[in-house]
């Protein structure tokens, strides 16, 4: 199996409709070499991080709203067509912004999965509405489309997809559900920055969609995160939650004659800083999703034979799906199984890892949230996934001591 192969012959779908020319160095200077620990994550730099921060702190150019955030936010619009975009502080602001921009309070509901980290649930238990679980699907680990109506009650104001490892639900229907009840849909795309829903940007469709750019997500700028506008009539609402609930927005846009405190808000301006860091990173998005693209299929191809003999589960993208490579995982038959490979991985010097602890069974989700039914996909789910490394610059020697140990492990 050589490289290109591992580009272009994809189990679920090619990297990107192209491969970026960029991209094809990087990708042939992945030779085999002795390989030492393998980690769960490296941060993959672009060579232009230094020299845009140093055109802010050189310039003085600190304050918020500058040059670096312009930068950041027209490459966010222009790559993914997104309509308006607030840089945040972190993506956990951008989440606990939304019920305050919708209006959603005590004594409200939101449905959301409860495969998901505590951020989504927070943002909407801090407002007082109460967070509603519903399972997800085998294939995806996104939210089960067909458990949704089931949990609308009187109480349900909204309803949060999650898009895991890049990949997303059958939008199209969920927001037919949200339309039919006349309840706006949000999206958590910590996981999605660039990545597709039928061509259309995951973060851009549903009515607010909140990003993430930590340090261990595609693209990183160590923290920091962004709120998408896609519904025009929200706009003024999330800049006033944004500028501390002031007017500031209409008054620079001479709308009014002074700005002053309208609403509830808070202050979610990125800093400067972070966004000269964030704008490269940004500009390198087809080049991080083409290598770590390869990567994932490199993994599907190496591991394919031990799917076949039902020892583990392969990851799926459905067609409607272009993913940006966010993670790969495998499933296991059993926890026992997993804990065990778990164990021999490390012991082999590499850093696979599990995920979330599913929200309704942490003390917090028993305590102050509801789940809609039983949730047997997002606990077999918790109980039996592995995490593999998967970062864009991961060699081909790092790649093949992963796959041969879990090889190794089922095989002898």
């Amino acid at each position: 199996m050589n490289l290109g192969e591992a580009i272009n012959g994809a189990v679920a779908q090619p990297v990107r409709r192209r491969t970026p020319a960029s991209a094809r160095p990087a990708l042939d200077s992945r030779l085999m070499e002795p390989v030492g620990p393998v980690p769960f994550n490296r941060i993959f730099l672009t060579g232009e991080e230094r020299s845009s921060l140093a055109s802010v702190c050189e310039g003085g150019n600190v304050a918020t709203d500058g040059r670096a955030s312009a930068r950041a936010i027209e490459v966010l619009k222009s790559r993914l067509g997104l309509r308006h975009v607030l840089l945040t502080p972190s993506c956990t602001l951008a989440l606990e912004a939304m019920p305050r921009v919708l209006g959603i309070g005590y004594g409200d509901e939101v449905i959301m999965p409860s495969f998901t980290f505590c951020s989504t649930a927070n943002a909407f238990l801090l407002a007082g509405a109460t967070p509603v679980f519903v399972d997800v699907r085998p294939d995806t680990l996104t939210m089960d489309e067909e458990a949704i109506e089931a949990a609308i009650t009187p109480k349900t104001k909204a309803i949060c997809v999650v898009h895991y490892a890049g990949v997303c639900s059958d939008l199209d229907r969920i927001a037919e559900i949200a339309a039919r009840h006349g309840i706006p849909m949000v999206e958590d795309a910590a996981q999605g920055v660039g990545a597709y829903y039928k061509d259309r940007p995951l973060g851009g469709i549903g009515d607010l969609g909140a990003y993430s750019f930590h340090h261990t997500k595609n693209l990183v700028a160590g923290e920091g995160g962004a709120l998408t506008i896609n519904n025009p009539a929200l706009d003024d609402l999330a800049c006033n939650y944004r500028d501390k609930g002031t007017n500031r927005r209409q008054f620079f846009r001479g709308q009014v004659d002074k700005y002053t405190w309208v609403s509830p808000g808070s202050s979610l301006a990125m800093s400067e800083i972070v966004a000269a860091y964030l704008a490269p990173q940004l500009e390198a998005m087809d080049l991080i999703t083409a290598l770590r693209g390869a990567a994932y299929n490199y993994y599907a191809q190496g591991l394919r034979r031990l799917a076949r003999k039902g020892w583990l589960t392969l990851p799926t993208i459905p067609s409607y799906a272009r993913s940006n490579y966010h993670i790969f995982h495998i499933m296991l038959e059993s926890q026992e199984t997993r804990d065990r490979l778990l164990d021999f991985l490390r012991a082999c010097n590499v850093q696979a890892t599990t995920h979330f602890v599913p929200l309704h069974s942490a003390p917090m989700g028993v305590a102050h949230c509801r789940t809609a039914g039983a949730l047997p996909v997002t606990e077999n789910s918790a109980n039996c996934m592995l995490r593999l490394p998967l970062f864009a610059d991961i060699s081909r020697g790092e790649q093949d001591k992963v796959v041969e140990a879990i090889r190794t492990f089922f095989l002898g």
